[in-house]
């Protein structure tokens, strides 16, 4: 990593308004802000996006299914909780973020949503490791809520249950939607596919620590969260004969980038790639797999502005992110998208 990298060159001004607390009405009606491979910036709809793919292009979409990962209870002394589960461990085990007055001992007891005791096994730094009296997912299903991001103000009401997902989600997980793929409607799919435009799935399990704030100043000293993910055998293959043959491959969101690229720096490409992923993408670093992709904006220095930095160049995004404010583009979760293509494609 380039040690001369700091913090602060990664931060912008953002209006608070501009941050979107609901979904478009409905998914393809966001804007498209494209930033093309001559650095040139164009203001267009979501749903252009098939006008600017090229048969023969990949998509690469991650197909992680967002769970309902917010819990409230209380302490069998009393005190209130809040859970927030990080990543499930096994079939009736998980680690949690807790909010509470007092930090739980192990083998401390929470109630639950008033319907099941967890208990408390241990910690693994800031996370608590706990144990449920049947299947997590079956109980978060019943009984948790939507996660909805720190920044959205509003607590998660049912239609956030279907609008914070994605429409190929498949694969439970995540405690935050990928969202890029938000915008995508079946019709839209259905469309590309026809159009000729390939597409493949990886699963990444986005964590809680994407929200995590960068701490250090020098960026060389950040130590980035760790993510599952998965890449399988039929989309690396996908992804070489994509690039054999000339087209691009275009992640849907950076977190199948940081699958992809992490795939190709470890991945026997004759099988699955998988494991845990603390790929931090700084400028200076040399894409692998990914040629293109669309993402929405993010947060002012966050590593997800750096990944995107990496791919378009940092004058680049800042001048983006700079006509983005100045347009009043919607930002973050529920937001608007780009369509950053690299100047090298």
């Amino acid at each position: 990593m380039n040690p001369d990298l700091h913090l602060s060159q990664f931060d912008y001004e953002l209006p608070q308004e501009l941050i979107a607390q609901s979904p478009a009405a409905h998914r393809i009606d966001s804007r498209l802000l494209h930033l093309d491979a001559g650095g040139a910036l164009h203001d267009r709809q979501f749903v252009d996006l098939p006008t600017l793919l090229r048969k023969g292009d990949l998509l690469v979409f991650n197909d992680t299914r967002v769970i309902k990962a917010r819990l409230r209870g209380h302490k069998e002394t009393g005190g209130r909780v809040e859970v927030l589960i990080e990543r499930v461990t096994g079939p009736d085990t998980a680690l949690a973020h807790i909010k509470a007055s007092k930090s739980p001992r192990p083998g401390s007891k929470l109630i639950l949503a008033d319907a099941f005791i967890a208990v408390v096994a241990g910690r693994q730094g800031e996370l608590f490791e706990l144990t449920f009296p049947e299947r997590v997912l079956d109980l978060l299903d019943r009984h948790g809520a939507t996660p909805l991001p720190p920044y959205i103000e509003h607590a998660a009401q049912p239609e956030d249950d279907e609008r914070y997902q994605t429409v190929y989600a498949r694969e439970p997980g995540a405690v935050a939607a990928p969202t890029a793929g938000l915008h995508f409607d079946q019709d839209m799919l259905a469309g590309l596919a026809a159009q000729g435009i390939a597409q493949a799935f990886v699963t990444l399990h986005v964590g809680a620590g994407t929200f995590q704030p960068v701490r250090v100043e020098n960026l060389s000293q950040h130590i980035m969260h760790a993510e599952h993910y998965s890449v399988p055998r039929e989309t690396i293959e996908q992804v070489l004969a994509t690039r054999a043959a000339g087209g691009r491959v275009i992640a849907v969101g950076t977190t199948s980038v940081r699958a992809l690229e992490s795939a190709a720096l470890h991945a026997d490409t004759q099988h699955i790639a998988e494991g845990d992923t603390r790929l931090f993408i700084t400028p200076g670093y040399r894409y692998a797999w990914v040629d293109a992709l669309i993402t929405n904006f993010h947060l002012p220095q966050s590593t997800l502005l750096m990944l995107v930095s990496a791919l378009a160049g940092m004058e680049a995004i800042q001048r983006a992110y700079a006509h983005a404010v100045q347009s009043r583009y919607r930002f973050f979760s529920y937001g608007d998208a780009m369509f950053i293509e690299s100047p090298t494609t």
